[in-house]
């Protein structure tokens, strides 16, 4: 892969609890192609990585959420597992985080579980995006469309169903961050308040 993204800061918002791969594979894809990328976490230390239901391994934590804001990055990774997105979801400076991205029209990549937060931020409503089927329901209350596709692009959203999408993932995400921003990308969201 080129450098296509040369000078591009990418953070990945992880908590204890996400699956591995999901945040492993693109990490090193982003790297790949040029991208200088950060682990963001609600604490410092390590964040740890689950293999479905077993623990994986433990991943340094570059930066705390108290110390960054969405100015500092062109893009944002969510990847899912079961409790990195609930955690990240109840965890208001994430959200306040994901929110500054979406503001400032910045790309946002969410695989699997991820888009619970999304949600939390009030950025599905009357977008087309994907999931772990078994939050479809979720997405859809919160007033999103659905669909059953390995990757779904809105506007600068990319969402994904699961591990063996990454590859589509991952593509769609480095297209997306080379591109730039998406000025209509909050546009879905209710007014702050």
């Amino acid at each position: 892969m080129s450098a296509i993204l040369e000078n591009k800061r990418v953070a990945i918002l992880a908590a204890d609890g996400f699956e591995q791969v999901e945040l492993e594979e693109p990490l090193h894809a982003l790297k790949r192609a040029g991208a200088t990328v950060s682990i963001v976490s609600p604490k410092a230390g390590t964040v740890q990585g689950m293999n479905h239901l077993e623990k994986g391994d433990n991943f340094n934590v570059d930066q705390t959420l108290d110390r960054v804001h969405a100015s500092d990055f062109d893009a944002l990774v969510l990847p899912g597992g079961l409790a990195n997105p609930d955690t990240l979801r109840s965890t208001r400076d994430a959200v306040n985080f994901v929110r500054e991205f979406a503001d400032a029209g910045k790309p946002i990549a969410a695989i699997c579980h991820g888009p619970w937060i999304l949600i939390e931020a009030g950025l599905v409503a009357g977008r087309t995006l994907t999931s772990w089927p078994a939050i479809q329901s979720d997405v859809r209350n919160a007033g999103g469309n659905w669909v059953d596709q390995p990757v779904v692009v809105d506007n600068g959203l990319v969402t994904s169903r699961k591990p063996d999408d990454l590859t589509q993932f991952i593509a769609k995400t480095i297209e997306e961050i080379s591109e730039g921003p998406h000025p209509g990308m909050a546009e879905s969201a209710p007014p702050e308040g």
